[in-house]
């Protein structure tokens, strides 16, 4: 069988690898049928890593996986040749004392599908067959899209950040950057109840999207600052602000927009800045991190699969897996793709 392997920046290979062995006891081989790329993913493809994380030897990407069961463990319960499954690519320890806490998005000893923290490396899913415990696994209907479902990690992230804020229900909630996980979160906050949603981004095409997604209203911060400054306006205008990003600069702006007593959720992860510290004590501010997701994962994948939630607004393309360096190109330009996918069949 194949993989999507990076060997350094921009060095993207197919690589053979040894179909996976009979699966243990409680396991199954999955047939990955879809694979998103993620954002993590372009950090390895174009600089080899992100922080300090870095790639010291060739190592498989991709965490946004739904796949097909091809064979079982003899103990396997639940679970059967031919089923749709979404697989949840965080393995926390549950030992240490934040998995005790019922904190396992902070496990000390995360395991997490393409990642180089560890090393050797936490090789990713992008390839076509993998064994894997039943316990990474939410079973799927027949009938849902697999691209729909490989969208239960990013979606999972995002039921995180919403759950974060508190409840939303009747609340006035913007939504800063319009990637894939800023036009996922306006579909949280939707789902969980938000009167009217902003969404702001620096590029038109991603706000075409976020309004296909459920936001009420769309200002394009680089050409109509003035339409963002009047979000200020006595005091600020936004109960909840999720500030998805990652850039300082957006974050310091959300101080401007929110309500005294608001809440702003950081989400996008950037480098350091400046926060104007006087308005977050003069108006009261509460700002709360936002990293991962734990039970969100299978709930995001039944919201997928129930047809609750349809995400289908976010999926720009789907290309064969032979064509993965054309497809991480392509989910590199913001103006021609929001959420691009491989296709392992």
């Amino acid at each position: 069988m194949y993989s999507v392997v990076i060997h350094a920046p921009h060095d993207l290979r197919l690589d053979h690898m040894d179909d996976p062995d009979t699966p243990d006891d409680n396991a199954v081989t999955v047939r990955i049928d879809k694979g998103g790329i993620c954002g993590s993913d372009l950090h390895y493809y174009h600089h080899g890593g992100f922080g300090t994380v870095k790639i010291r030897e060739p190592m498989a990407l991709g965490h946004e996986v739904a796949g097909t069961i091809i064979a079982t463990g003899k103990n396997v319960e639940g679970f059967a040749i031919n089923d749709k499954v979404a697989v949840n690519p965080s393995m926390p320890c549950n030992q240490c004392q934040y998995c005790r806490a019922n904190m396992r998005n902070h496990c000390t000893d995360m395991r997490f599908f393409g990642s180089a923290m560890r090393f050797p490396h936490q090789q990713g899913l992008f390839r076509q067959q993998i064994n894997i415990a039943t316990g990474q696994l939410v079973k799927l209907r027949p009938e849902t899209r697999m691209e729909h479902a490989a969208c239960s990690e990013p979606l999972a992230v995002c039921l995180h950040a919403v759950r974060q804020a508190g409840p939303l229900s009747g609340k006035k909630v913007l939504v800063s950057g319009c990637g894939p996980i800023g036009c996922l979160t306006i579909i949280a906050a939707a789902h969980s109840g938000a009167h009217w949603i902003t969404a702001t981004d620096l590029s038109q095409p991603p706000l075409e999207i976020a309004a296909r997604a459920g936001a009420g209203h769309v200002i394009d911060i680089a050409r109509n600052a003035m339409e963002f400054g009047q979000l200020s306006q006595n005091k600020g205008t936004q109960d909840v602000v999720f500030e998805c990003s990652g850039s300082p600069r957006a974050l310091a702006g959300a101080f401007d927009v929110i309500k005294p007593g608001g809440t702003i959720v950081t989400v996008g992860l950037g480098g350091n800045g400046e926060l104007p510290l006087s308005l977050a004590v003069t108006k009261e501010v509460k700002m709360i991190g936002s990293f991962r997701f734990d039970p969100e994962f299978a709930q995001a994948a039944e919201l997928i699969d129930r047809g609750i939630i349809d995400v289908s607004p976010l999926i720009s393309s789907v290309l064969p897996f032979r064509d993965a360096k054309t497809a991480f190109d392509l989910a590199s330009d913001r103006s021609q793709s929001m959420k691009v996918q491989l296709d392992f069949n």
